[in-house]
Order: structure tokens, then sequence, then C-alpha cells
């Protein structure tokens, strides 16, 4: 919404030029549940006179209806647009609000307090370039205006305003608002926020909002619109080197090929050298294309598209650069994470990673630490829970263009997806690569994974026997091994528990443990299939996540799911090592069926349902599938 404006009835075109020149400011209003956030951007809208006749009447009309303040006029409800934000007096999703004032423009996120919704908070951030945190002048500095100003830190926000909310409730007195400033000083010195500016308010009243209030006078500096108008912000966008992520490979016709996508940083002109990350092939600009004809220039923030001299190798997810200061490229990151889902974060397990245009797969190699968003101070930790904060060490299936968060946002930052549900999970902001994927490299060998294979006369592959305690698993696939020794083929049994008591001995039945353990067990069976061995494994393997990794560390077709299905009454009823009977007491913790989940495959290639089949006739149908599908030919 404009300010108002004569020129808009006098001189239109005119009018539309000022408003090309005014700066723009991203900012965002965070703190804790019932802080005044939706109130302030309400009284901001409604003291600069940026309310149509329309929306006044509808807001005394749903001020009555719905509103908090006893009739009166309620500027929360300005923003809380959705019907829970209203029954519950609470902000829920992020509201995004565009105003403008004679000095300048705006575009305010309104986020969420409760810690349920952080999520939401950390979305609003990212694109901030200043936050207003507030804080109840009764309640003082809480955990979550903690969390929310290291999230605003760690998304690259060095400009704050600590608006101490609510003055009236308690007289407007400066002894506490001095107090509350000192404290959050305190806190925020390890953040390193640029400036800092404390502002006391009442966003009901709007006292110091557009405005400097008499009821305050020993407080001598801006009202918060007047900071808002004059702050100056980094607007070096334009500045730092030329990004262009890659969102689409534009093909209309056979004498036209194009690169698609929003510039993120920096500018490109027609004979510009180019790099593309992360293959380093180099071309030069030959057009800067847009619907409405070619440009002799693209600036950070146009969606272009870029024709190239060379006829290079250039996909979607890759990033277009500047050729004298491209990014850097690398499969293993130190990172900070947001985790941001009810399922906890577990190292080892994959997920799909998107930044920028490009999603390859990543798991948590290593979780050094969480976060203590009260104090600061670094937390041992195996996992994340919901809203957790954590620095780990990421592992990619391929390499992955990027620069550090802290010097651009577009192609430092990432989020995390389940890839099962395709929830976004996770969230966060990548520091560096690490030293040690640049001293790995993959060895060259003469001696093949096929030249094995022919060499045992066998089509190596992976059996991978699921199913709950009790089911059969080790039972079917030890008659299985014994019927294909007994044939002359070249086999190995993994057995979850024999496994145990070696290389996984260092790990329990957590839910992250058992993570790790089917990881390790995919890795190993993957290097006996490659020897050219026809690899049996029999694993619990509870989540479908990680036998999805297991399968994808093999070639297509190698991998073979066997569903060993037995219902969990069956499979409790036969008990042989008595661990359903004493988890049943509580004398076992985390045992699957009972008080730890098990995910049955959705699509197993083979299913064996014990309650009709016997043993041997389950190995038989396992023998004849490897026939069906030649794995047993020479």
């Amino acid at each position: 919404m404009a300010h108002p404006s004569d020129l808009i009835a006098s001189d239109i075109a005119r009018y539309l030029e000022e408003q090309q020149r005014k700066t723009l400011l991203r900012f965002i209003t965070c703190g804790s549940v019932d802080d005044g956030k939706s109130t302030l951007i309400g009284r901001l809208l409604y003291e600069s006179k940026l309310i149509f006749e329309d929306q006044l009447a509808a807001l005394e009309a749903d001020s009555k209806k719905v509103g908090t303040q006893g009739g009166d006029l309620d500027l929360a409800l300005l923003v809380d647009g959705l019907a829970a934000e209203r029954e519950q007096g609470i902000t829920i999703d992020v509201a995004y609000r565009f105003f403008s004032t004679e000095r300048r423009k705006f575009i305010v996120a309104d986020t969420p307090g409760h810690e349920q919704y952080t999520r939401n908070m950390a979305t609003g951030a990212s694109t901030a370039d200043l936050a207003v945190i507030l804080v109840d002048a009764r309640k003082g500095v809480l955990p979550q205006t903690r969390r929310h100003s290291y999230i605003v830190s760690l998304l690259g926000v060095r400009h704050v305003v600590l608006a101490v909310n609510k003055m009236d409730a308690i007289g407007y007195g400066r002894e506490t608002f001095e107090a509350i400033v000192a404290e959050y000083r305190s806190f925020a010195r390890k953040l390193g926020f640029e400036d800092l500016l404390a502002i006391p308010l009442s966003a009901l009243k709007g006292d110091n909002v557009t405005s400097v209030s008499a009821k305050m006078p020993w407080y001598n500096g801006p009202s918060l619109m007047d900071h808002l108008e004059t702050v100056e912000v980094e607007g070096d966008l334009l500045a730092r080197p030329f990004r262009m992520p890659v969102q689409w490979v534009n093909r209309p016709h056979q004498d036209f090929r194009g690169f698609s996508g929003l510039v993120a940083s920096g500018r490109v002109r027609p004979g510009d050298a180019l790099r593309v990350a992360p293959s380093g092939r180099a071309s030069r600009v030959a057009r800067v294309v847009t619907a409405d004809g070619d440009l002799d220039e693209a600036i950070a923030g146009q969606s272009v598209t870029l024709v190239l001299a060379d006829e290079v190798d250039v996909s979607r997810g890759d990033v277009l650069a500047s050729a004298d200061s491209p990014p850097a490229a690398a499969d293993q990151f130190q990172a900070t994470l947001v985790w941001m889902h009810e399922e906890p974060m577990l190292p080892g397990r994959p997920y799909l990673l998107k930044i920028g245009t490009r999603t390859v797969t990543a798991s948590v190699t290593d979780l050094r630490h969480k976060v203590n968003v009260n104090t600061l101070e670094q937390v041992a930790a195996r996992q994340l829970e919901l809203n957790e904060i954590g620095v780990c060490n990421l592992s990619t299936d391929a390499p992955v263009a990027f620069d550090p968060y802290a010097e651009n946002r577009d192609t430092g930052g990432f989020v995390l997806i389940d890839r099962l549900s395709n929830d976004t999970v996770g969230a966060g902001v990548l520091h560096f690569a690490l030293r040690r994927a640049e001293n790995v490299h993959w060895q060259a060998l003469d001696v093949t994974r096929q030249s094995r294979a022919v060499l045992k006369g066998q089509q190596p592959c992976v059996l991978w026997f699921t199913g709950l305690s009790g089911a059969g698993k080790s039972t079917i696939a030890n008659l299985v091994e014994k019927q294909l020794f007994a044939r002359g083929r070249h086999t190995y049994l993994l057995d979850g528990d024999n496994v145990r008591h070696g290389l996984n001995r260092d790990l329990g039945f957590t839910e992250a443990d058992r993570v790790e353990n089917i990881r390790r067990v995919a890795e190993v069976a993957r290097l006996m299939a490659d020897a050219g061995l026809i690899v049996l494994v029999s694993f619990i393997s509870p989540f479908r996540a990680e036998r999805r990794l297991a399968r994808e560390r093999m070639g297509e077709g190698e991998f073979i799911e066997v569903f060993v299905d037995t219902p969990l009454e069956e499979a409790e009823k036969r008990d042989p090592k008595g661990l359903y009977r004493k988890a049943r007491q509580g004398l076992i913790r985390n045992f699957t069926g009972i008080d730890s989940p098990y995910e049955p495959p959705e699509h197993a290639e083979l299913v064996l349902d014990t309650t009709r089949l016997d043993s041997e006739a389950a190995a038989a149908m396992v023998i004849a599938e490897l026939e069906r599908r030649g794995k047993l030919a020479g």
C-alpha cells in the first residue's frame, strides 16, 4: 500500500517514477507470544494513513466481533487473517505486507511467536534486512526472544531494533526499560549485530511508533518509523560476484538454447566471461534475453535467459557465475541446521537437500553440537528435535556449487526435505567445505565389479530380508545360503545379531543408532556385492528411509527386498529369544513393534507370509525369484 500522494491524481507518471527511485527495506517482526507484533504492524499502517476506508470499516466490524480490545479498534486484525489466528489471538503463519511512505518502500513479515511455529519465523527472517524484536515490558527477555534473536543472527540479519512494547502497562517506567535493554545487550553481544537500537513503545496506544511520545521524555531517540525510514542497510547485492542458478534450459526450437533463472547477485552483460559451477566449464555471454527483448545488462532480482557463445553442458541446478570469481564446489560441508519437524533429525538418514535450483541426496554425517539458545553454549547431542538448532557436517551424493551463507544467502542457504513425505524438515546455512572432501578422491582400479562377477560365474546382488523380530528372517536366509552354497555359488550372510558383535558393537537400539546400524551394513553389503558375491542381509531394518538408502547403494535390479511378513501377534507368540516378554515388562527399551515403530515395505520384490509358509517353502520361493531374475546364471 502506497503513501497517499497528490501526484496520483495530477501526474501519475511522475508518481510511479518516484516510487521506483525509493529504496526498499525488508524487515521482520518477531518475539514471543503476545508481545504485540501484529498490533505494531497494524499501528504502523493505521498511523501512516495507509488503510483504505473499506478496510477501516471492516476492521471496526471485526474488532467488535472477534477483537481483544473491548470493542475498540484491534489493529492486530489487519495482519492476523487466518480464522485460527483470530480465534486464539496469536499469529500462526507468516503474513507479508507491502507499504510505502514518502521516503521509503517496505515489505514487512509478521511472524509467529509460539515455539511451535519457529519454522515460519525462520522463513520470514531469511529475506529480511532488519529485525524488529519485540519484548513485553511486563515479562522482559524470554527464551523465545533469545531463540528468535539467534535465528535472526544465523540468517544474516545484522540490523536489529529491540522494541520494548506495552510500556503503557508499566506506567512508562524508565528503570524497567533500561533493565530489559541491559539484559538483552548482554545476550546479543555474542550475535554479531552491526547495530542495535532499543525503543520503548506502546503499539496499542501509538507511543513512539510513528512519532516520539511525550509520555517518555527521558527517551531521546527516534520513533520506530523514523528509524525504519532512515536506517542504512547493505545494498550490496549488485556489488557481489554474479550468480544465477539455472532454473530451466530454454530450448523452444533447434536454433535457440538459453539458460533461464533469477539473477541472485551481481550483474551480467553480453561479452562477460562466465563459468558453470560445479563443472567448471567456461564460456561467454552472447545475449541477455527477456520476453520484452534483449537487454544490455541484467542485475540482481531480474529473471532472464542467458545465451552462451559456446555449446557447453549446462543443466537445471547448475550455477552460472563470474569467471574470475566462481563459487566453490564440494560434497562435504559444515553447516548450521534449524530442525523443523516433529520426527527428529537422525545422523546417517538420507534426505533431499535443495540449494538454489539444485536438489541432491544428503545426510548429516556428524552432529557436532546443538546450541542452547538461552546461553549460546554448545551442548553435546546425537540428534535434533523440533525447533532445535545444531552445527553439523553434511555430505551430499554429488558436488554442489555454493558460497558461504555470510557471503551470499541464495547460494549458501538450503532446506532438507523428507524423501518419503516430501515435507520440509530442516533449513540451514553452509559455512565452508570440509577440507577432507578435497583430500579424498576415487582411486581407479583395474579389476572391475563385472570381472569379479564373471570369475565367480554369477550375477552379484543383495537379498535384503526385513521383518519383525521372530518373523523368521535369519532362519530363511540361512536356508537360502545353504542351497546357494550347495550349488557352488559365492555368498555371504550378514545377520543382525552377528554384526552387532563386531562392526556395530558400539551401537545401541535408539532410533539414531538403528539408522547408523543400517547405514554401515548397507555400505558393507555394497562392497561385498562389488566383490561379486550374492549377499544376504537379515536385519529388522525398521525404517523405510534406511532401506531405501541401501537400495540406492546398488545398481539397477541388484537390490531385492524380501519382506518376511509376520503379524506382531504371531511374532510375539513365537518369541524364540524371550525378547518380547522382556519388552512388555519394560526390561528392554525401544523394541521394534512394542515401543519403537516398524515401517513395512510398500513395494518389496518378494513377500513371504510366514503364517502360510514354512521356512523351507519360503526359502524355495527366494531361490525361484533369483532364478527368475537370472542372478544364478553365469
